[in-house]
C-alpha cells in the first residue's frame, strides 16, 4: 500500500509528499543555485506538483523522484531564461555597427564595450523594449501586445529606452562597472 492511498484525501496526500521531500529537495536546490533563491524554487516546484497532483506516482520513492524532476526542470528553465537575457546584450553588440569613429577594429571593439556596458546599466524594461523593437523587429502594436500594454504606451516606453541608452552611451566613463543599476538608480533613469 502506498503512502498516497493511505491518505484520506488529496490534501493529506500532498502534505505527506511535502513533508517527506521538502528537506532533501531544499538541499538539492541549494547545491545547484544561490542560497536565497532556493526556497523560492522549492515552493514553485511544490506549486507545480499540486497542480499536477493527479500525475503523482503511487510509491513514495517514485513520488519524491517525480518532485525532484519537476524541480530540476524549473532550474533548467530558469537557467535558460537567464542565458537568453544575457545573450540579448551580446546580440545587441553584434548587430550594432558603430556609432562613431573611423571604423577601425579598435573603434569597433571600443564601441561594443561601451554598448555592452550601457546595455547592462539599462533597466530590464528598457532592455526588453529595445529588444522587441530592434531584434524582433516588431512594430509597436505587436510589441505592445507582447508586453500587455497599449501601442501608445509602448511607443512612449521605446522613446524613453532609446533616450536612456543614448545617455548611457555618451556618459558612461571607460572605467564604469558593467554591473546592473540598483533600483534607485534605475528609477532616476529617464
Amino acid at each position: 500500500m502506498s503512502y498516497l492511498s493511505r491518505a484520506p484525501d488529496r490534501e493529506e496526500a500532498f502534505r505527506a509528499l511535502f513533508e517527506s521531500a521538502y528537506p532533501d529537495l531544499l538541499r538539492f536546490v541549494q547545491r545547484r543555485t544561490d542560497l536565497p533563491n532556493a526556497e523560492d524554487v522549492v515552493a514553485e516546484a511544490f506549486l507545480v506538483a499540486w497542480r499536477r497532483f493527479s500525475e503523482v506516482p503511487e510509491l513514495e520513492t517514485d513520488a519524491r523522484a517525480w518532485v525532484f524532476g519537476i524541480t530540476r526542470n524549473l532550474m533548467l528553465n530558469a537557467r535558460r531564461g537567464e542565458h537568453r537575457r544575457q545573450a540579448v546584450g551580446v546580440r545587441l553588440a553584434e548587430t550594432m555597427v558603430t556609432y562613431g569613429g573611423d571604423g577601425s577594429h579598435a573603434d569597433l571593439v571600443s564601441s561594443r564595450i561601451d554598448l555592452g556596458r550601457a546595455w547592462a546599466l539599462l533597466s530590464e524594461v528598457h532592455q526588453e523594449t529595445l529588444g522587441l523593437a530592434i531584434f524582433e523587429n516588431l512594430p509597436a502594436p505587436q510589441a505592445a501586445q507582447v508586453v500587455g500594454i497599449s501601442p501608445v504606451a509602448f511607443r512612449l516606453r521605446l522613446t524613453r529606452a532609446r533616450r536612456a541608452l543614448r545617455i548611457l552611451l555618451h556618459h558612461v566613463p571607460a572605467n564604469e562597472s558593467a554591473a546592473p543599476a540598483t533600483s534607485s538608480e534605475k528609477a532616476s533613469t529617464p
